[in-house]
This record gives C-alpha cells, sequence and structure tokens, in this order.
C-alpha cells in the first residue's frame, strides 16, 4: 500500500516540475514577445491593419498655343460611409438632414438614402458606397453635409480618389496629343506630347496617406491629412494652333473618306519658327471608320517618292553638275539602267525638255538621268551631299518613335549600280513625313533648316519656368542661289499650266510645292496588291510663306485615283486657303496704285447695305462673301459658309423678319 501511495506522490511531483517548466517557458516567451522582439511584432501587427498608401498628383494641363485645354486632369471622388463608428445618438440627429442633403444634390428621394444609412447601420456596414465620380466643388459641398461634416471618426466620412486624364477635343488629334500610362509592374507607356513631357514636366510627384484596413479587406483613410502631400505637375503649352488642327482634320478626313484610303496625315509648321501649328494622323478600321491609330507624321518611314525629286534637284545644283536649263532627254519615257528600267507616268514620255520643265512635270527618267549619270563614278559625292543637308539624320523630336530616315551609302547593304538612278525620284530611300517637310521648310526659309518645334513653354500656375525659342539646325542647307532656283521651281509646279500641281493653282492665292505618287508593295508579282502613296508637300503664300505643309495619303482607292496632285493636292489646296483666311496678315500697299472699278462698285454696294436699318434680310446674291458675312453678322445673324467667292445662294430668303432667324448658310460660287 505504501508503495502504491509513494508511486503516485512521484507522479504528482512529476507532473507538478513539467508545469512548473510549461510555466516558466510561457513566462520566457512572453517576456521576449514583449520585451526583446516587442518593436517587431508591433510593426507585424500595424502592416496587418495599417498600411502606407499612394496618392496620385494632378497632372500638369496640356494647352494649346492660344490657352485651350488639350488635355486636363481632374480629380474624381468616391463618397462612403462608416455605419459603425458613429455613435446612436449623432445618427438619430443626423440622418434625416444628411439624406436630405444627399437626396438634393443627386436628385434623388431622401427617402431612398434613408433606407440606405439606417441599412447600413443596421448591418454594421463600414465601407457603404453613397456617390461615385464625384467632381472636386460636389465632392467639397458633401464633406460639409450634417453628420459627414464631423469627420471620419465621429461622422463615418470616407472619401478616395483617383485623377482622370480628360481631352477637350475628343478624338481630334488624339495620337499627338497623346497619353501617358503605367501598368501593374511600373512600366509606362507613352505616346504623343503628353507622354513625351510627362517625367520632366507633367506628371508631378506622389504624396501618402496612411490607411486602415477595416471589415472585407477595405481600407479607411486615418485622420483627414496625408503624411505627404502630392505636388501636382507643371503645365505645358504646346505650338498646335486649334483653329488649323481642327481645319486639318477634317479635311485629311474628308479625303480619306472620299477615296477610301488605309491612313494618311497631315503636318502644318509655321515656317520661319517651326512651329507645329497642327498635326493630324487618321487610321481606317475594319468598320471603314478614321480614328487616330498611329502618330504616321513622326513614326512611319516609307518612300517618299517624287517629293524627293527636290532633294536631287538641290543635289545637283549645289554641285554644279546641271542647271535649270539643262536639257535632259526622256528618251520616250523609258530609261534603261542596267537591268533596271525607270519609266515616266506619261507613255512615250516629254521629248527633249529642260531640267526646270522636267521637275514641273515630275519626270522619272529626267531625274535618273540627272542623277546617274552625273554621279555614277562618284556615287559618294552624291550621298554627302544630301547628308550634308541632314537628311540622314533624325529630327530628335520629343515624341517617342520618332523614324529612322534611310539614305543608303554606297558599298551599304542593298546598294547596287541602279541605286542612284532610283534614289533620284524617292525610291530607295525612306524619310518620315515631318522629315521630308523639314527639308521643304529650309526651302521656304531660304535655306535655314529650323527643327520641328511642339512646345512653346512649361508653366506653373502663371509663372514661366521654362521657355523654348526656335533651334537651327542648318543655316543653310545650300547656296542662296540653288534655293532660289528651287524657289522658282516649287511655284512652276502649281503656276506653269504643265505643272502636276497646276490643278491647285488660284489667281487670288499662291502655293508652291511638288506632288508625290509613290509605288507600294511593287516587289510583289500580284498586281492587285500594288498600292500607291499620294503626297503633296510645300508651302504658302509663295512668294513670303508663313506656313509649310506636307499631306500624304496611304492606299487610296486605285478606281478613285491615286495621283499626288488628285488626292492630296486638294487637301493641301483647301487647309492653305482657309489656313491664310483665319490669319491675321497685315500688308501695306499704296491705294494710289489701285483703281478697279469692279472693286469699288462692290464696296459702294455694300456700304449702302450697311447704311441701312434692315428689319428684315436683305438679298445677298451676287455680293461678296466677306461682305455678306460682315453685313449679317453686323444685325446678330450667325453665319455658315460654304465653298468661295461670290453669294450664290442663301438658306433664308429675303424679306424675312429678323426675328425670326438665328443663323443663315450661304452657298458660294
Amino acid at each position: 500500500m505504501a508503495i502504491t501511495e509513494k508511486n503516485i506522490m512521484n507522479r504528482l511531483y512529476l507532473v507538478a516540475g513539467g508545469l512548473l517548466v510549461l510555466a516558466i517557458a510561457v513566462v520566457v516567451k512572453l517576456v521576449d514577445i514583449q520585451m526583446v522582439q516587442g518593436e517587431k511584432y508591433k510593426e507585424l501587427a500595424l502592416s496587418k491593419t495599417e498600411k502606407m498608401f499612394t496618392i496620385e498628383p494632378n497632372r500638369g494641363n496640356l494647352y494649346s498655343e492660344d490657352g485651350s485645354l488639350l488635355a486636363a486632369s481632374v480629380p474624381k471622388y468616391e463618397i462612403r460611409f462608416d455605419a459603425q463608428t458613429v455613435s446612436q445618438e449623432n445618427f438619430e440627429i443626423y440622418v434625416g438632414a444628411v439624406s436630405d442633403s444627399v437626396g438634393n444634390m443627386f436628385d434623388s428621394p431622401s427617402s431612398y438614402f434613408r433606407q440606405v444609412f439606417r441599412k447600413a447601420r443596421a448591418n454594421g456596414n463600414r465601407y457603404q458606397l453613397v456617390a461615385r465620380n464625384v467632381g472636386y466643388l460636389d465632392y467639397v459641398r458633401i464633406k460639409q453635409f450634417p453628420l459627414f461634416n464631423l469627420g471620419p471618426y465621429k461622422g463615418g466620412f470616407i472619401e478616395t480618389h483617383r485623377v482622370v486624364r480628360e481631352y477637350p477635343l475628343g478624338k481630334m488629334a488624339a495620337r499627338s496629343i497623346g497619353y501617358e500610362r503605367v501598368d501593374e509592374n511600373g512600366y509606362y507607356t507613352r505616346v504623343g506630347l503628353d507622354g513625351a513631357f510627362g517625367e520632366t514636366y507633367l506628371r508631378g510627384k506622389e504624396g501618402k496617406r496612411l490607411k486602415q484596413k477595416i471589415a472585407k479587406g477595405q481600407w479607411k483613410p486615418v485622420g483627414l491629412d496625408n503624411i505627404v502631400e502630392p505636388k501636382d505637375g507643371l503645365d505645358v503649352v504646346s505650338t498646335i494652333d486649334i483653329n488649323i488642327q481642327d481645319i486639318a482634320h477634317h479635311e485629311l478626313l474628308k479625303q480619306l473618306e472620299k477615296y477610301k484610303a488605309d491612313h494618311g496625315c497631315v503636318v502644318v509648321m509655321e515656317t520661319e519658327t517651326g512651329e507645329i501649328k497642327a498635326i493630324s494622323n487618321l487610321g481606317r478600321t475594319s468598320e471603314g471608320k478614321y480614328y487616330e491609330k498611329l502618330n504616321y507624321a513622326v513614326g512611319e518611314s516609307h518612300e517618299p517618292g517624287s517629293t524627293f525629286k527636290l532633294m536631287s534637284m538641290v543635289a545637283a545644283l549645289e554641285d554644279k553638275v546641271i542647271d535649270t536649263s539643262t536639257v535632259i532627254d526622256t528618251e520616250k519615257g523609258r530609261y534603261r539602267i542596267y537591268d533596271g528600267v525607270v519609266k515616266d507616268s506619261k507613255w512615250g514620255g516629254y521629248g527633249k525638255i529642260s531640267a526646270a520643265e522636267a521637275f514641273a512635270v515630275s519626270s522619272n527618267t529626267a531625274f535618273a538621268k540627272i542623277i546617274h549619270e552625273n554621279y555614277k563614278e562618284q556615287p559618294e559625292k552624291f550621298v554627302n551631299r544630301l547628308m550634308n543637308m541632314g537628311l540622314h539624320k533624325k529630327l530628335d523630336l520629343p515624341i517617342i518613335g520618332e523614324g529612322d530616315p534611310v539614305i543608303r551609302y554606297p558599298g551599304d547593304k542593298g546598294w547596287s549600280g541602279i541605286s542612284l538612278g532610283w534614289m533620284s525620284h524617292g525610291y530607295e530611300v525612306s524619310l518620315t513625313p515631318i522629315q521630308t517637310l523639314a527639308f521643304y521648310n529650309a526651302i521656304a526659309n531660304d535655306g535655314e533648316y529650323v527643327k520641328p518645334r511642339l512646345i512653346q513653354e512649361v508653366r506653373e500656375g502663371n509663372k514661366v519656368v521654362k521657355r523654348f525659342d526656335r533651334e537651327v539646325l542648318n543655316p543653310s542647307i545650300c547656296s542662296k542661289e540653288t534655293v532660289k532656283k528651287a524657289q522658282q521651281l516649287l511655284k512652276n509646279v502649281v503656276e506653269k499650266e504643265y505643272g502636276t500641281g497646276h490643278r491647285m493653282y488660284s489667281k487670288n492665292f499662291s502655293m508652291a510645292g511638288k506632288t508625290g505618287t509613290t509605288q507600294k508593295n511593287y516587289v510583289e508579282k500580284n498586281p492587285d496588291k500594288l498600292a500607291y502613296i499620294s503626297s503633296f508637300a510645300g508651302y504658302f503664300p509663295a512668294d513670303d510663306p508663313k506656313y509649310s505643309c506636307i499631306v500624304v495619303i496611304h492606299e487610296p482607292d486605285k478606281e478613285e485615283g491615286y495621283y499626288g496632285a488628285d488626292v492630296s493636292g486638294p487637301v493641301f489646296k483647301s487647309m492653305a486657303q482657309k489656313i491664310h483666311a483665319i490669319s491675321p496678315m497685315v500688308d501695306e500697299v499704296d491705294g494710289k496704285l489701285i483703281e478697279d472699278k469692279k472693286l469699288d462698285e462692290a464696296y459702294k454696294q455694300y456700304f449702302a447695305q450697311v447704311q441701312k436699318k434692315h428689319s428684315t434680310v436683305p438679298n445677298l446674291r451676287g455680293m461678296s462673301g466677306m461682305d455678306a458675312v460682315s453685313l449679317l453678322e453686323n444685325l446678330g445673324i450667325e453665319v455658315e459658309v460654304h465653298g468661295n467667292g461670290k453669294v450664290k445662294n442663301q438658306s433664308v430668303n429675303q424679306g424675312t423678319s429678323i426675328k425670326q432667324v438665328k443663323k443663315i448658310v450661304l452657298e458660294l460660287s
């Protein structure tokens, strides 16, 4: 019996000892957790319940040259309600008033919001949605509503916001204006002006905000203040003129639709400064609609075709291998170089013509003969001349994705005995539209090669932080003598009856330029795959250039037409006339030298009409369009004009009471 009791006691001592050891271990562990690793576990606990969130700054605005918004950042707020933090007393006092306020703002019954708030209260909902996509001013109002004005703890007010980029011009110039986006891995996609100047100016600096984890994995801001305030981005003023941009967009769109073309682009540049006033890029969808898919003007390098004949002519004139009066035999429109044959678009050729006429009629055989026969012994001389004019270099534009120019050098891959002949009229070379335009602009600018510029200045509020001035890439791409000859050649294309651009001629408005029609996919054996690129590059007015412009249209429907003069030329002409009409130009002339009886008579007619106190719509037929617009606007009537010249038809008949008329459409002949 004694032995049994002794065994029991031993077992009790053993258990007690084990418990004591366990207690000591627990105490040691608690001391370790509390004293030794306390800060570690505290931080771990906080990391699970509190987290630092990034606050996106307001991105800087992008403006046109006149201050019109091209892209703007707008904060959008989401308002939620934490029904659990609000005391019962405050809830009952203010629930009716806050429901009325929210209901009035969003034009909804206050009873609906009472139900929402009471249901959230009953369910202990800590993240009840109140409103989405709320603007800043409305957010400020909501913040002052009863209950919400007590803050996040006493009033249960929760707000989160995101910054949305908005584009007032819509889809117009969307690719040129561009964007900057970042993916989940932190990689940026940059397009257009918005992308080009994002990192340097527009983006701003992120802020920090502490948030606390609440029910269902949701996060609630801690306090009312940010840990680090975000710094808004700077504003960028571009060179874009929205009026010229509008003209370019719609003229290009109209022609693309007419010719069912694949895509096209237009660039308008101010001659003296290099400022880009408009840049439009439109591509065709599978549904036959057009939108800005890619920035073809900057990024698409292609064989320019006959617009390159200007570069070839300038090189030949500079090297004095020919003059504009040099006679060239076009050899019945066929010129063989080894196993290659250069062909003129005119069957039978042009016979023996001067170099000046060859340029105006755009003879491929003449240019192939000029360049091949004068440089075949020293082909590097021709290429060096092109390179000295900077044609092999990128323009180093801030917009990402500028296409590479291709000017092959003797010995390069692809160079052959026929290369000179093909380069002479724009094959085996490659340029982007804006690179081609920069050269044409240099000719218009008396030889000064100005870098195309897309930005005028950077601002912080009303303060100018940085200003961008014109940049000269080459003060003289060639001699003044050659420039003057090239200018006359470009005028001849439009003014001479035999010029390929003569259909663009207007006796009241001068233009200069060069047509281009380039074969595309010409290596394909299937003739159905052969396509064309139609282009026109030039400047206006011809005698005192203010703007240079290029129009490039890819793959127009061959049944509708594909020559540069037919497809791209009309776009250039219409744009030039409209841009000239809206441009403030002042010329001083001696009135004594001008006597025009018809003009005087027209003015007398207009003046007589102006002096009348009209109560009804006057007869405008036969009146100058400009005078008719002026007369109607003085009467307080909105005017829409179609065409050019004198008034042929008016949408509202003579004698109609002015009080009944808001708008009149004038058709000009």
